[in-house]
Protein backbone atom coordinates (compact mmCIF):
# COMPACT_ATOMS: atom_id res chain seq x y z
CA UNK A 1 0.00 0.00 0.00
CA UNK A 2 2.95 2.67 1.12
CA UNK A 3 4.86 1.39 -2.53
CA UNK A 4 0.96 2.72 -4.29
CA UNK A 5 0.78 5.98 -2.56
CA UNK A 6 4.12 6.82 -3.24
CA UNK A 7 3.85 5.90 -7.08
CA UNK A 8 0.77 8.18 -6.76
CA UNK A 9 2.89 10.97 -5.74
CA UNK A 10 5.35 10.80 -8.04
CA UNK A 11 3.17 10.34 -10.72
CA UNK A 12 1.48 14.26 -9.42
CA UNK A 13 -1.35 13.07 -7.74
CA UNK A 14 -2.39 15.09 -4.80
CA UNK A 15 -3.58 13.85 -1.58
CA UNK A 16 -7.28 13.29 -1.38
CA UNK A 17 -8.94 15.97 1.00
CA UNK A 18 -12.40 13.67 0.94
CA UNK A 19 -12.05 10.02 1.16
CA UNK A 20 -13.80 7.96 -1.52
CA UNK A 21 -16.25 6.34 0.90
CA UNK A 22 -17.87 9.82 1.08
CA UNK A 23 -18.17 10.52 -2.20
CA UNK A 24 -19.83 7.43 -2.31
CA UNK A 25 -22.16 8.09 0.31
CA UNK A 26 -22.69 11.27 -0.88
CA UNK A 27 -23.99 9.54 -3.88
CA UNK A 28 -26.30 7.59 -2.33
CA UNK A 29 -27.54 10.38 -0.78
CA UNK A 30 -28.58 12.20 -3.72
CA UNK A 31 -30.09 8.68 -5.34
CA UNK A 32 -32.29 7.95 -2.36
CA UNK A 33 -33.60 11.66 -1.40
CA UNK A 34 -33.85 13.17 -5.00
CA UNK A 35 -32.16 15.88 -4.29
CA UNK A 36 -30.01 18.57 -6.15
CA UNK A 37 -26.46 18.45 -6.66
CA UNK A 38 -26.13 22.30 -5.19
CA UNK A 39 -28.52 21.40 -2.39
CA UNK A 40 -25.82 18.04 -0.86
CA UNK A 41 -25.87 18.53 3.18
CA UNK A 42 -22.27 20.23 4.48
CA UNK A 43 -21.20 16.85 5.93
CA UNK A 44 -20.73 15.27 2.80
CA UNK A 45 -17.84 16.96 0.30
CA UNK A 46 -19.00 20.00 -2.26
CA UNK A 47 -21.45 18.69 -4.74
CA UNK A 48 -18.55 20.09 -7.60
CA UNK A 49 -16.72 17.30 -6.13
CA UNK A 50 -19.51 14.21 -6.16
CA UNK A 51 -20.81 15.24 -9.79
CA UNK A 52 -17.14 14.89 -11.11
CA UNK A 53 -17.00 11.32 -9.53
CA UNK A 54 -20.42 10.73 -11.30
CA UNK A 55 -19.62 11.64 -14.24
CA UNK A 56 -16.25 9.97 -14.06
CA UNK A 57 -17.48 7.04 -13.08
CA UNK A 58 -21.20 7.13 -15.16
CA UNK A 59 -18.46 7.54 -18.37
CA UNK A 60 -16.59 4.19 -17.66
CA UNK A 61 -19.89 2.17 -16.80
CA UNK A 62 -19.07 0.90 -13.06
CA UNK A 63 -22.14 1.49 -12.07
CA UNK A 64 -22.77 -1.05 -14.65
CA UNK A 65 -20.19 -3.29 -13.70
CA UNK A 66 -20.87 -3.02 -9.94
CA UNK A 67 -24.14 -4.03 -10.17
CA UNK A 68 -23.35 -7.10 -12.42
CA UNK A 69 -20.92 -8.19 -9.99
CA UNK A 70 -23.48 -6.99 -6.65
CA UNK A 71 -25.85 -9.28 -8.27
CA UNK A 72 -23.64 -12.61 -9.53
CA UNK A 73 -22.79 -12.46 -6.06
CA UNK A 74 -26.39 -12.53 -4.07
CA UNK A 75 -27.13 -15.30 -7.01
CA UNK A 76 -24.33 -17.40 -5.88
CA UNK A 77 -25.55 -16.81 -2.59
CA UNK A 78 -29.00 -18.10 -3.22
CA UNK A 79 -27.16 -21.34 -4.75
CA UNK A 80 -28.03 -20.23 -8.37
CA UNK A 81 -25.70 -20.04 -11.46
CA UNK A 82 -23.81 -16.82 -11.22
CA UNK A 83 -25.36 -15.46 -14.78
CA UNK A 84 -28.99 -15.46 -15.23
CA UNK A 85 -30.42 -18.06 -17.91
CA UNK A 86 -33.68 -17.53 -17.60
CA UNK A 87 -35.44 -13.53 -18.26
CA UNK A 88 -38.62 -11.51 -17.60
CA UNK A 89 -39.42 -8.88 -19.98
CA UNK A 90 -42.12 -6.59 -19.04
CA UNK A 91 -43.50 -2.61 -19.87
CA UNK A 92 -45.45 -0.17 -18.14
CA UNK A 93 -46.90 2.76 -19.07
CA UNK A 94 -46.35 6.07 -16.39
CA UNK A 95 -48.17 9.55 -16.58
CA UNK A 96 -44.70 12.13 -17.15
CA UNK A 97 -45.89 15.81 -18.04
CA UNK A 98 -42.25 17.01 -17.96
CA UNK A 99 -40.95 16.38 -21.41
CA UNK A 100 -42.50 17.40 -24.40
CA UNK A 101 -40.25 15.55 -26.32
CA UNK A 102 -40.71 11.92 -25.12
CA UNK A 103 -44.34 12.16 -24.54
CA UNK A 104 -46.55 10.07 -26.18
CA UNK A 105 -50.49 8.33 -25.76
CA UNK A 106 -51.12 4.75 -24.53
CA UNK A 107 -54.76 4.00 -26.58
CA UNK A 108 -54.29 0.74 -23.97
CA UNK A 109 -54.02 2.02 -21.39
CA UNK A 110 -55.67 5.39 -21.67
CA UNK A 111 -51.96 7.30 -20.41
CA UNK A 112 -49.92 10.07 -21.97
CA UNK A 113 -46.40 9.82 -20.80
CA UNK A 114 -43.15 7.68 -21.29
CA UNK A 115 -43.25 3.76 -21.23
CA UNK A 116 -40.62 1.84 -19.30
CA UNK A 117 -39.30 -1.49 -20.67
CA UNK A 118 -37.63 -3.57 -17.75
CA UNK A 119 -36.02 -7.21 -18.05
CA UNK A 120 -34.90 -8.76 -14.85
CA UNK A 121 -33.81 -12.12 -14.42
CA UNK A 122 -36.12 -14.82 -12.11
CA UNK A 123 -35.20 -13.29 -9.03
CA UNK A 124 -36.42 -9.35 -10.16
CA UNK A 125 -32.87 -7.95 -10.03
CA UNK A 126 -32.52 -5.95 -13.13
CA UNK A 127 -30.84 -6.56 -15.99
CA UNK A 128 -32.27 -4.01 -18.59
CA UNK A 129 -34.11 -0.74 -18.86
CA UNK A 130 -35.30 1.23 -21.97
CA UNK A 131 -37.68 3.95 -21.54
CA UNK A 132 -39.76 5.01 -24.97
CA UNK A 133 -42.77 7.56 -25.69
CA UNK A 134 -45.87 5.49 -24.51
CA UNK A 135 -47.80 4.78 -27.80
CA UNK A 136 -44.44 2.76 -28.66
CA UNK A 137 -46.40 -0.51 -28.40
CA UNK A 138 -44.03 -2.88 -26.03
CA UNK A 139 -43.47 -6.04 -29.16
CA UNK A 140 -41.63 -3.34 -30.76
CA UNK A 141 -39.44 -2.58 -28.60
CA UNK A 142 -38.53 -5.69 -27.24
CA UNK A 143 -36.09 -6.20 -30.51
CA UNK A 144 -34.11 -3.54 -29.04
CA UNK A 145 -34.38 -4.93 -25.55
CA UNK A 146 -33.46 -8.08 -26.54
CA UNK A 147 -30.58 -6.91 -28.29
CA UNK A 148 -29.39 -5.58 -25.18
CA UNK A 149 -29.58 -8.32 -23.18
CA UNK A 150 -27.51 -10.20 -26.14
CA UNK A 151 -24.53 -7.71 -25.39
CA UNK A 152 -25.12 -7.67 -21.77
CA UNK A 153 -26.08 -11.60 -20.93
CA UNK A 154 -24.86 -13.90 -23.09
CA UNK A 155 -26.37 -16.36 -20.61
CA UNK A 156 -29.75 -15.51 -21.36
CA UNK A 157 -31.59 -18.49 -22.81
CA UNK A 158 -35.00 -17.96 -22.66
CA UNK A 159 -37.30 -14.69 -21.93
CA UNK A 160 -40.92 -15.22 -20.64
CA UNK A 161 -43.51 -12.49 -21.27
CA UNK A 162 -47.17 -11.78 -21.13
CA UNK A 163 -49.58 -12.01 -24.41
CA UNK A 164 -48.51 -8.32 -25.27
CA UNK A 165 -45.43 -9.96 -27.07
CA UNK A 166 -46.73 -12.03 -29.87
CA UNK A 167 -46.81 -12.37 -33.47
CA UNK A 168 -43.82 -11.70 -35.80
CA UNK A 169 -41.78 -10.03 -33.19
CA UNK A 170 -41.11 -13.69 -31.80
CA UNK A 171 -39.26 -14.62 -35.19
CA UNK A 172 -37.20 -10.90 -35.37
CA UNK A 173 -35.60 -11.88 -31.95
CA UNK A 174 -34.79 -15.45 -32.57
CA UNK A 175 -33.47 -14.88 -35.74
CA UNK A 176 -31.23 -11.20 -34.34
CA UNK A 177 -30.19 -12.56 -31.35
CA UNK A 178 -30.66 -15.97 -30.69
CA UNK A 179 -32.85 -15.43 -27.59
CA UNK A 180 -36.43 -17.59 -27.20
CA UNK A 181 -39.28 -16.63 -26.23
CA UNK A 182 -41.55 -19.28 -24.10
Amino acid sequence: MAIYKENLTELGERKRKHSLRSVWNALLYVVKTGCQWRMLPVNFAKWQLVYYYYKKWSGLDCFDLLLAKLREKVRSGMGQNRQASLGIMDSQSVRWGNNRALSGYDGNKKVKGIKRHVATDKNGFLLAVMVTAAHVHHSKAALLLARVLKQLLCGIRTIACDGGYRGEIIEQVKNVSDIFYK
